[in-house]
């Protein structure tokens, strides 16, 4: 049985939580006495990112693995927000690359699971829309709802999902820059015509579809939910739930709230 509340009140989140900051120059010295064209020192600063991510070896030692837009992966040491819109990845190798937050789809910790720790196993609720209302203390309960029906999601497990993301904070920013209930990147914010991410309706319409193509594109709710938090590109790379520590327990987050009936008995895949 499901718990019968998301207890969080939207009533405590203000206009003025957590702001950001102004947008800083960019990586390569491009901005502090480079002679480079703007075209040119973008092009570099291409090049160094498409040679870093060529190079550095799969197992090289990083606390964090960047997810980018274009399907490449990047262990890194520290992932820093600069400014609004950029952040930096400081890498294991040393050095450091600054780059547009568009460009990344994820950014997760790169804890692996320990040996003991098992897989989640396939959870017994079905993801698709029901007609089965939240309780009436939900937060965004009426927005979470409506998005739900137009994505063709459960209303509880989007609510599931905005709890593990958010705790429904509309002004949550997270250290890599994910903003608003569902803690979208720009690189989805943006792509759904987003103005303002911390605008509920428009963050759980964003949301919501982006976890509706991720369901659709692997056929499954465990892989669209370690997609979700890891990235898309993570999960084809690994063929199925990464390994990590932090997604599996956004799984077990998620789906113990949305489908309480799931154990842990499985196999690891």
């Amino acid at each position: 049985m499901r718990s019968s509340q998301f207890t969080v009140d939207s009533s405590q989140f203000t206009a003025n939580s957590r702001s950001l900051g102004q947008e800083a120059g960019g990586p390569l010295g491009c901005e502090s006495g480079c002679e480079l064209s703007a075209v040119s020192c973008e092009l570099l600063r291409r090049v160094v990112i498409a040679l870093v991510v060529l190079f550095v070896p799969a197992a090289a030692p990083g606390q964090y693995l960047a997810v980018f837009v274009d399907g490449r992966l990047l262990r890194v040491r520290e992932a820093t927000l600069v400014g609004s819109d950029r952040i930096r990845l400081d890498l294991p190798v040393g050095g450091w690359l600054e780059v547009p937050l568009t460009r990344l789809e994820r950014v997760i910790e790169d804890t692996p699971v320990a040996p003991e720790e098992e897989a989640v196993a396939p959870p017994l609720c079905d993801a698709g829309w029901a007609d089965e209302p939240l309780p009436s203390a939900t937060a965004f309960r009426d927005d979470i709802e409506r998005a739900s029906r137009t994505a063709g999601l459960h209303p509880w497990l989007v609510a599931a999902v905005v709890e593990a993301e958010s705790r429904f904070n509309p002004r949550a920013v997270s250290r890599v820059g994910a903003r608003g209930l569902m803690q979208l990147m720009p690189a989805v914010w943006r792509d759904e015509g987003v103005r303002d991410p911390f605008e509920p309706r428009a963050n759980l319409r964003a949301g919501t579809r982006h976890l509706r193509r991720l369901l659709d594109r692997f056929g499954d709710l465990p892989l669209a939910l370690a997609a979700y938090n890891a990235g898309a590109a993570t999960v084809e790379r690994y063929g199925g739930v990464p390994p990590f520590h932090e997604t599996r327990s956004y799984l077990r987050a998620v789906l113990g709230r949305f489908c309480p009936e799931v154990t842990d008995d499985r196999s690891p895949p």
